[in-house]
């Protein structure tokens, strides 16, 4: 058998150094090998590795110097296992405080637990941590992950907790109440609370990363800080209105016994139209056979019922019915857009013509004006 060294790059699911590791988060591993033996980094250059990484806060050099502060939750489902968390995690040496936020709907409970993590003040003292149980542990985390600054993973063993905290930061455990019996949750729990971000490979006897998934590891929360929360939202539309957005691109027709006004009718019997006037017209009195309901689109008019001895301002958003056979007369004080639907056919008689429709307008809105 050659003893001659080469040097393989590859990509692998597993780490060829040190078996069972998660070196595979390196997207390209490079891997020095005999072809009859695996060789790995003298000792020297991994305690040289490991003394660095502690001296610059990568890793904890004692799990015990760290103290927590814990949020709780959980739903109906998750209660039982939640209230024997809670009570191991009162009685464990490096928590200072746990907040049991009680029972509720799985996705209100993480919810709960997740604002608490979140909007804690950064404080190398006292860290922040929560805890969210619901049956299968799945709600929970994808409700809690909604937050920022949550990194929230559910887990079914010690190993799990340990690979979620060096990889991953994980500060929200997810447990399942339904799979997960409290002494596996409680070691669970422990390897959680014991494990820093960015710990040793815990499948190579604490042996430090390798160079590129340490530095992996060292960019990752500025990156994952950095991702936004989702896409931008997409340009909003000229107008909102659901009936506008419906009437772009209708070709109007003028109305021609009302100067300024066109009018796009969009349905027969019972008819109903979209319509437009220019600001300064005026539609002369007038009734029809049906009465009809009018929402303004946008615009200010104003319509006086002669029948009733009323008047209504009408701006953006105002509905108005008239019913069949009240004569009204409308002045557009700003280019108006409205639609209408009348309760049969449209028809239109009227009852004065323009002249008397304008100086009558004038005078009313005369008396006004002088009121003010």
């Amino acid at each position: 058998i050659s003893s001659r060294k080469k040097k393989v790059h590859l990509r692998s699911s597993s780490c060829l150094v040190r078996p069972g590791c998660l070196c595979s988060l390196s997207p390209l591993a490079t891997v020095v090998f005999c072809s009859a033996s695996k060789s790995r980094a003298p000792k020297s250059q991994i305690e040289h590795r490991k003394s660095t990484a502690i001296a610059d806060g990568r890793l904890s050099a004692s799990a015990g110097s760290r103290h927590f502060k814990i949020f709780a939750a959980a739903d109906g489902f998750g209660e039982p296992l939640k209230d024997a968390v809670v009570a191991h995690l009162r009685a464990h040496p490096s928590v200072a405080d746990v907040v049991d936020l009680g029972v509720d709907k799985y996705y209100a409970a993480a919810a709960a637990v997740a604002r608490g993590v979140s909007s804690s003040a950064p404080d190398p003292a006292l860290e922040s941590r929560g805890v969210v149980v619901c049956g299968t542990g799945a709600g929970v985390t994808i409700f809690a992950n909604k937050y920022p600054g949550v990194y929230a993973t559910h887990c079914s063993s010690a190993a799990d907790a340990v690979n979620t905290r060096s990889i991953n930061a994980c500060n929200v455990l997810a447990l399942s109440g339904m799979a997960t019996p409290p002494e596996a949750a409680f070691a669970i729990a422990d390897a959680w609370l014991a494990t820093p971000f960015r710990a040793p490979c815990p499948a190579s006897g604490d042996a430090p990363w390798p160079e590129d998934i340490q530095k992996f590891l060292d960019a990752a929360p500025g990156e994952m800080a950095s991702i936004p929360e989702g896409p931008a939202a997409p340009p909003a539309p000229d107008s909102a209105c659901a009936i506008c957005c419906l009437r772009k691109g209708m070709e109007f027709e003028p109305v021609d016994i009302m100067p300024g006004g066109e009018m796009r009718i969009v349905r027969e019997s019972p008819t109903s139209a979209y319509v437009r006037f220019k600001a300064g017209s005026v539609e002369p009195a007038h009734h029809h056979t049906f009465g009809h309901d009018l929402v303004v689109i946008k615009g200010k008019k104003k319509v006086w019922n002669l029948t009733k001895k009323e008047s209504y301002g009408l701006v953006d958003g105002d509905f108005l019915f008239t019913p069949a056979g009240d004569v009204h007369r409308v002045k557009y004080l700003e280019d108006t857009e409205f639609f209408i639907r009348w309760d049969g056919h449209w028809d239109i008689f009227l009852d004065e013509d323009l002249e008397t429709a304008r100086n009558a307008i004038d005078a009313e809105l005369g008396v006004v004006d002088s009121e003010k």
